[in-house]
């Protein structure tokens, strides 16, 4: 192509484009148009030299501003028109221009092709685009569904905020009121306390009130009681009144009376001073008689006191008067023992005695059944006197031992008794108590006297009287005995052996002791 060639023209009008009343399809390139389209328009100006016709490049133009149809459609109207213009002005112009417009028929069937595909793609595309709209619609509302749920979410979100918020305000009033509460707790404590305290008070009161009101009650009583006293006493004062008047009367003749009395008196007097003198003489004799009846009560208790020594059987009546005294025992009559007082009070019958002396206490049956020694010394009183003495009444035995290192030792047993010849004057004790730390006599309780000349220990073996040297109630060969010989041991007595130096044995009645 040339410059010689004619240019193609469109008349538009002014308001479609904005310019002046004729616009080239050149200018068109100039108004924001694809590249394609300045391209095939430049083609189309060398293809006649005649004009197109103002409406069509008018909806050429509208189709493009529109934007729906390809500019490849748009061309192929305008190369179709073009076309059947110059098909309609002349052969001569069509015959010349052959060999130009048979390339450009193959350009317009591939264009066509072209068109066709486009149009099925461009159907495919709307399909598209519809599904893509439809999608989109479906995004925009799944959208404002969320942001509507999202306005939700922070409206929630916000009410959960302010429910927390309002919750922590409630928890706060409730601490609050926790604190409130415990407050008012501890005064209602304090109040009930108050409130105890009170109706202690109150009962107390009562109580006070009943109480007065009983003392009030009683007051009342002896107000209406004394009243009545009153009365009786105002009547009985009357009474009285008139009773003086008369005793005014019998006063005045009393006084007479007492008058002559006086002179009674007088002479009663004088009488009784004779009377007096009389009495003092009377006294006189009676404080005469009175001494000579104490004179006579004291005969009698020494005479008593002497009757009672002289019939006593044992050494109680003697009291305070230790020493060598009579017993009158039935069955032996009178005879001495030696009574003390004072290594265990008063009363007390010295039965075996050993005090240094040394006498031998290895004596045969019948010196022990009559007694021996000396009161001022060692003696045994004897076992027919201790028979007769114990089977009076209930007697205790008191045992009284000091060692060669002047320790002293006590026992003391609360029913001591020995029996009869017959029965070999067996030896009863009854309870032990004592300084020892054991009970050394007990092991000779229930035995049976025994001396040299008669055997009546438990010991098959030899005679433990004979072996011992001394008499005793002996059960075996190893018994305590109290009568052994100076310089023999005291046996089982405290643990012990013990070197005696002085023994004695007394018995008294129980009976002083109770």
């Amino acid at each position: 192509m040339t410059d010689n060639h004619p240019t193609l023209k469109c008349i538009l009008p002014k308001e479609s484009l904005g310019r002046d009343s004729r616009l080239s399809l050149l200018d068109l390139s100039r108004s924001d148009l694809l590249s394609g389209i300045q391209i095939r328009c430049r083609f189309l100006l060398t293809l006649t030299k005649y004009s197109v016709p103002n409406s069509f490049c008018l909806r050429a133009v509208e189709t493009f501003k529109m934007g729906r149809i390809k500019f490849n459609g748009v061309l192929l109207l305008m190369i179709l028109q073009i076309f059947l213009v110059s098909t309609t002005i002349g052969d001569e112009m069509y015959e010349s221009d052959q060999k130009t417009v048979k390339p450009l028929i193959d350009i317009i069937r591939q264009v066509r092709n072209k068109l066709e595909q486009s149009e099925t793609k461009e159907k495919q595309i709307s399909e598209l685009n519809s599904d893509l709209m439809e999608k989109y619609h479906e995004i925009v509302r799944i959208h404002e569904t969320f942001m509507k749920e999202a306005a939700l979410l922070n409206e929630y979100k916000n009410k959960v905020i302010k429910g927390e918020n309002d919750l922590q305000l409630c928890q706060n009033n409730v601490d609050k009121s926790e604190s409130e509460i415990n407050s008012q707790q501890n005064i209602i404590l304090k109040l009930e306390e108050q409130l105890t305290d009170r109706s202690t008070y109150l009962e107390n009161c009562q109580v006070q009130l009943k109480s007065v009101n009983s003392r009030l009650i009683e007051k009342d009583e002896n107000i209406k009681r004394f009243s009545e006293i009153i009365k009786n006493k105002t009547e009985h004062q009357k009474t009285l009144e008139l009773k003086l008047e008369k005793s005014k009367f019998i006063i005045i003749k009393h006084e007479n009376d007492i008058q002559l009395c006086r002179s009674e008196i007088n002479k009663l007097n004088r009488t009784s001073e004779n009377i007096r003198e009389e009495q003092q003489k009377i006294q006189l004799k009676l404080k005469e008689s009175e001494t000579k009846l104490i004179d006579k009560v004291k005969e009698n208790q020494l005479c008593q006191s002497e009757l009672d020594k002289s019939s006593a059987t044992t050494c109680i009546p003697f009291g305070e008067y230790p020493g060598v005294n009579q017993l009158n025992v039935s069955g032996i009559g009178l005879f001495n023992v030696l009574c003390d007082s004072q290594i265990a009070g008063p009363g007390w019958i010295v039965i075996q005695q050993r005090v240094g002396e040394k006498d031998n206490f290895n004596k045969g049956w019948a010196t022990y059944r009559k007694g021996f020694g000396s009161f001022e010394g060692d003696f045994f009183l004897g076992l027919r006197k201790i028979h007769l003495i114990t089977s009076l009444q209930r007697f205790e035995l008191y045992i009284h031992v000091v060692d060669e290192n002047g320790n002293t030792y006590n026992a003391l047993y609360d029913d001591f008794k020995i029996s009869d010849e017959d029965n070999g004057y067996a030896l009863s004790l009854g309870k032990f108590n004592g300084t020892f730390v054991e009970d050394g006599m007990r092991d000779s309780e229930n035995m049976k006297f025994s001396t040299f000349d008669r055997d009546n220990d438990k010991d098959d073996d030899a005679n433990c009287a004979d072996w011992d040297e001394s008499g005793w109630w002996y059960n075996s060969c190893y018994t305590c005995s109290l009568n052994a010989p100076y310089g023999q041991l005291l046996r089982s007595w405290d643990n012990g052996d013990i070197l005696l130096k002085e023994v004695k044995m007394l018995i008294r009645p129980k009976e002083v002791i109770n």
